[in-house]
């Protein structure tokens, strides 16, 4: 197990650097100079993705945290934050674009990151009571 979560924390750290890098290369090509959310893709991929993973990894090598119901949690966290990097991406793309939204679609953008911080606060209370139980 400690190899999927290396590998996954892996993944994550890639997919942080390229939206570091689209960040940056698509608010330069567009003139945007204001903050914007695209800006907090880059780090929650890296905090909530490589870092979260490489810490699991570290438990599961100290404790065996791994247990029957990990996979569905941990499915759980994995749509969270890409739900949450979603939101983020179609916020920021609309701030950059300065595109007109209407009350409904700036309330849809909203409620796609709420969904996503729901589904991450739900599984990280779900593993660390696993981890505790583990670890007892």
């Amino acid at each position: 197990m400690t190899k999927r979560y290396a590998n996954t924390a892996m993944i994550y750290a890639i997919i942080a650097m390229i939206t570091g890098v689209f960040y940056r290369e698509f608010t330069k090509f567009n003139g945007y100079t204001a903050p914007t959310r695209l800006s907090v893709m880059h780090t929650h991929y890296f905090l909530l993705g490589m870092f979260f993973f490489l810490i699991l990894m570290l438990l599961e090598k100290a404790f065996q945290i791994t247990g029957r119901q990990t996979g569905k949690i941990l499915l759980t966290y994995h749509l969270g934050l890409n739900i949450t990097a979603l939101g983020f991406l179609l916020r920021g793309l609309t701030q950059v674009l300065a595109t007109p939204l209407s009350k409904g679609i700036d309330a849809a953008i909203s409620g796609i990151s709420g969904i996503g911080h729901i589904l991450l606060g739900v599984s990280l209370i779900l593993l660390l009571l696993q981890i505790k139980k583990r670890a007892e």
